[in-house]
């Protein structure tokens, strides 16, 4: 799996029946909706993205849209490990509407979505195998609940060298991802469509690149990072033997 998700939506009832509708997005009001989300920051307009690549944008860019009744950000920023502490006036932003963020990393397999109902939270899970469950607040949702009774135990090859352990959940939190963002958003990043999916490749969203003053240098969080980088080894890369498992090769 590679599915990345970091996204916002705002609606003023259900997502996927909303984004059914829309048209393409007004630019003057998405920009008004970017500044109310991005107070004080530096926002440039930028090249967009349709919302099927644009949900994991670059570090530093967003992707966004705004109509009548919905409103999308995608910004690896809202990717947090306690949804219950988005910021309050992200939060406060979705007074009488429905806000539901959608989170996931496939690197790590973790996953976190959490959905308001006026400014309340109604439901928050956060979780990866190594972290195990980071939050879990409010009921699961229908969508949740074969994946906790056991229906949809995780498929887990182990990787060599280690002890055959059970998978530390009793899922996957990406197949409960792709779950999650169909029945709250209408559409998965991967996996089969369905017929009822939205083709979310055929929503457009603006780009902006966005920057908190007060926040780290973008250049020198880059320069870092290629620091970071080439204290590195070189990839180890496996390929599947014959009997199923995981056999470590050369690198070409």
């Amino acid at each position: 799996m590679g599915a990345k998700t970091g996204l916002l939506i705002y609606a003023d009832g259900a997502v996927p029946d909303l984004l059914r509708q829309v048209k393409a997005a007004d630019l003057p009001r998405t920009c008004d909706m970017m500044r109310r989300l991005y107070p004080g920051w530096e926002i440039e307009q930028r090249a967009g993205s349709e919302l099927g690549y644009g949900v994991y944008p670059p570090k530093g860019t967003a992707y966004a849209a705004s109509w009548p009744g919905a409103e999308i950000v995608c910004d690896q920023r809202v990717m947090i490990d306690y949804p219950s502490q988005l910021p309050e006036y992200l939060v406060a932003a979705s007074a009488g509407r429905r806000l539901v963020l959608h989170a996931m990393h496939s690197v790590v397999d973790w996953l976190a979505f959490a959905v308001w109902e006026d400014g309340r939270l109604i439901r928050s899970l956060s979780l990866s195998p190594d972290s195990g469950i980071i939050e879990n607040i409010g009921e699961p949702l229908p969508f949740e609940r074969p994946y906790w009774a056991g229906d949809r135990p995780a498929d887990i090859i182990p990787w060599p060298d280690e002890d055959e352990e059970p998978y530390p959940l009793p899922f996957h939190p990406l197949d409960l991802g792709e779950e999650a963002l169909r029945a709250l958003c209408g559409f998965v990043q991967e996996g089969r469509p369905e017929p009822d999916d939205i083709d979310a490749y055929g929503i457009d969203l603006h780009g902006f690149q966005v920057r908190d003053p007060e926040g780290p240098d973008p250049a020198e969080e880059e320069a870092e990072l290629r620091k970071i980088m080439g204290t590195m080894g070189p990839p180890r890369i496996y390929e599947l033997g014959p009997d199923g498992s995981l056999i470590e090769r050369d690198s070409l």
